[in-house]
């Protein structure tokens, strides 16, 4: 016992010898301290705040070198790069102000610099930031973010479109893992809710360089949540009312950090009624329930910090027909669907002195179902499970070069339980190999570089099944191999003074997924017969993007061009027969491009600091190479905003007032089986403000959206073809409770 006793001394004493700690003093330019600075390693998922002194201190720091955030209102973000060299690091940190706001560290590029520093122009956005748009989904809230749009079935199904493209060529990420949930169709919805979210990360263009087929149009990389700051534990409420859906979204969550363990957990849950278009009548099975529970546990050592964060959410979604009866329940009527969604991450770094292994394992386990008649058996019941790994090394950085060598891939299986087939069982197995470097030449110059190989193999097994009048439906087995190389190239520099200027040529690919390939049946989603195509090749495209940014005190411009070519552009057309009453549609491909930008200024006139003006602009074309224009191409955008921002009131914080302007140009431009529509204007206005309790705050935010009800169909409904319109006037009233 003694010596148990004894060893226990010995290791709390190493323990205690080994333990590393950064600290030091934050200041403005003139040496006075700034108190509430926030000090963060974003890979270890650690921070701290400065007292009021200006002063402190993160402990259990691992032995290697860490990228430090330091942010604070109204001042510029500052990073700064510490080789700890087995010793503590103290600093003096100076910051300046800035008008506009923070430069956020880039989490979804694999170097993870300042943004301004970043060669790939990457869209950041706050959750809370993206919150007072007043948007009743996740998806919807991110079209505030210039060439980003939705395409959604009514108000609770939204999937994400970026510069056009959309499905299975937008990869998302979500807790550091690919997100895999049957998103080839129109009417799967993105499946994430907002709460429990931090940020989003939007890369416009090919990015399979560094996340493999999938990425051929963009990725939404989602950051979830931060732990509590070292020491601290925080309770969050947050609750919110739609007038137009009567519908209600609470979330609560409580974060704890203590030495090196960290965790926190949070529960939200969403309802919504039919939604009220402007003549007041409702859209009927447009309701829809929502329920999610989130997670996190982390860990940090000397030589390595994890993090291990579960996330399940149960969706109950109606399936709209069309305006039918009139009432105001939420629960969904037939058809509709039911899917739960769970995901398990587990991130892992390990530090070898200057140079480190990131380890991050995920699990996502997705099951839809689809009913349509009163049996309570579903007739489509999907259960798709998807193993992913990602796996990183970056080397020591060498004469201003860093490198990071990888390799990722993901082992998929998906199973049918249901009475009617859409797309077989099968399996998927993805590899791929990677290797990218940056060369910073100096502050303004830097470039950027890569190359990968991947390889997918997909098997499907050979299916019988029986229509409603018998009739023999046969799914033959599919065996394909796809294999490609894509490549990225890119540098940033000063190109006049003030002027950031990016210039990026990559080159993404994406296999066909298995509707694609082997579909023979009734989608209920899309009311429509569809029919796979086994022959389909790999999309595979080349796009070049230009991007100029200027930035002073009061000041902003920006200019974002690209044109995309795409080989093999797969897509669904009507072949004019019919199967069971459903019009047939059927995959095929053709080459095809797309090109556009996003324009955009906002002016901070001096002296009146609280006043903000913005507009911007963005444009996207898609056309086949035969002259047909492809389809669910959005409309031109020309969004204004004017906005307001006192930092402290009295006893109110971050009081705010905007008033926007969205101006959707009409789409004319739309292929064969396409409705074009007319162009619309909609005006939104919201409020809010913070106010501090002694310990902790409570803000209040209230929205009008579509002030003027103004009736309209967005082209990137799915109930264009019905005529239905979207969402009427909707008041929003939101409380934000922090203790």
């Amino acid at each position: 016992m003694k010596q148990f006793i004894g060893l226990l001394l010995i290791l709390s004493a190493y323990n205690a010898f080994s333990q590393l700690h950064i600290s030091g003093t934050v200041t403005d330019i003139n040496d006075n301290p700034l108190p509430g600075v926030q000090v963060y390693i974003e890979m270890l998922h650690i921070g701290t705040t400065t007292d009021d002194k200006g002063k402190f201190t993160l402990n259990h720091v691992p032995d290697s070198r860490h990228i430090l955030t330091f942010s604070y209102l109204g001042f510029e973000t500052l990073k700064k790069t510490i080789e700890m060299n087995g010793q503590n690091r103290e600093l003096n940190i100076k910051l300046h102000e800035a008008v506009f706001h923070m430069d956020e560290v880039i989490v979804s590029t694999p170097f993870h610099k300042i943004q301004r520093q970043n060669v790939m122009k990457v869209n950041f956005k706050k959750i809370s930031s993206l919150a007072k748009n007043g948007a009743p989904t996740l998806v919807q809230s991110m079209t505030s973010i210039p060439g980003v749009s939705n395409f959604a079935t009514g108000t609770g199904i939204g999937k994400p479109v970026i510069r056009g493209l959309t499905g299975n060529r937008v990869l998302v990420y979500t807790q550091g893992v690919r997100l895999e949930n049957q998103q080839f169709g129109g009417e799967h919805g993105l499946g994430l809710v907002d709460a429990g979210i931090e940020s989003i990360e939007v890369i416009k263009g090919p990015a399979s360089l560094l996340y493999g087929s999938d990425a051929l149009g963009g990725v939404l990389y989602f950051n979830p949540e931060r732990f509590a700051l070292e020491g601290e534990a925080n309770f969050n409420l947050v609750q919110r009312f739609f007038s137009n859906t009567l519908g209600s979204s609470t979330s609560a969550g409580y974060k704890n950090s203590k030495n090196r363990i960290k965790y926190l957990v949070r529960g939200t849950f969403n309802s919504h009624a039919d939604y009220k278009i402007p003549d007041g009548n409702r859209v009927t099975n447009t309701r829809f329930n929502e329920k999610d529970f989130k997670a996190g546990l982390g860990w940090n050592t000397e030589k390595w910090a994890g993090e291990m964060r579960y996330n399940l959410t149960r969706s109950d979604l109606g399936l709209t027909e069309g305006i039918g009866e009139q009432n105001t329940s939420r629960t969904p009527e037939l058809p509709k669907q039911a899917i739960d969604n769970h995901i398990l991450s587990l991130h892992n770094h390990f530090y070898t002195g200057k140079s480190k292994f990131d380890v991050d394992l995920g699990y996502v386990q997705n099951n839809r179902k689809e009913f349509e008649d009163d049996t309570h058996t579903a007739n489509l019941d999907l259960k798709l499970k998807t193993l992913s790994y990602n796996v990183r090394y970056h080397l020591p950085e060498f004469k201003n070069v860093e490198i990071v060598a990888g390799l990722q891939g993901m082992l998929q299986h998906n199973k049918n339980y249901g009475e009617e087939l859409l797309i077989p069982d099968a399996k998927v197995n993805d590899v791929g190999l990677l290797t990218t470097a940056l060369w910073t030449l100096n502050e303004n110059n830097a470039f950027q570089g890569g190359i990968r190989f991947d390889y997918r193999a997909i098997q499907t097994e050979r299916h019988i099944v029986y229509d409603d009048e018998g009739f023999e439906i046969i799914f033959d087995p599919v065996y394909r191999n796809f294999h490609n190389f894509t490549a990225s190239i890119g540098y940033k520099t000063e190109l006049f003074h003030r002027i950031i200027t990016r210039i990026n040529l990559a080159s993404g690919f994406r296999a066909p997924n298995l509707a694609e390939l082997t579909s023979n049946g009734v989608h209920e989603g899309t009311f429509r017969y569809e029919i796979g195509n086994p022959g389909l090749e790999s999309e595979q495209n080349l796009q070049t993007d230009l991007s100029l940014e200027y930035k002073n005190q009061h000041l902003e411009l920006y200019a974002n061009g690209f044109y995309n070519r795409i080989d093999h552009y797969i897509f669904i057309e009507p072949t004019g027969e019919s199967i069971d009453g459903y019009d047939v549609y059927r995959y095929t491909q053709s080459p095809a491009q797309l090109y556009g930008g996003e324009f955009g200024v906002h002016f901070h006139p001096h002296p009146l600091d609280w006043l903000h003006l913005e507009s911007s602009y963005e444009m996207v074309y898609g056309i086949q190479d035969n002259g047909n224009y492809l389809p669910l191409i959005p409309a031109n955008k020309w969004t204004n905003k004017l906005r307001t921002e006192f930092h402290q009131l009295g006893k109110l914080k971050e009081s705010f007032v905007e008033l926007r302007s969205g101006y959707h140009f009409a789409q004319n431009r739309v292929s064969q089986f396409e409705e074009p529509t007319g162009a619309y204007n909609l005006f939104d206005l919201a409020f809010g403000s913070t106010i501090g309790l002694k310990k902790g705050s409570i803000g209040l935010q209230f929205n009008i959206n579509n002030l003027t009800n103004k009736t309209y169909i967005a082209h990137l409904s799915a109930l264009k073809n019905d005529g239905i319109p979207n969402i009427g006037r909707n008041f929003v009233l939101g409380i934000n409770l922090n203790l």
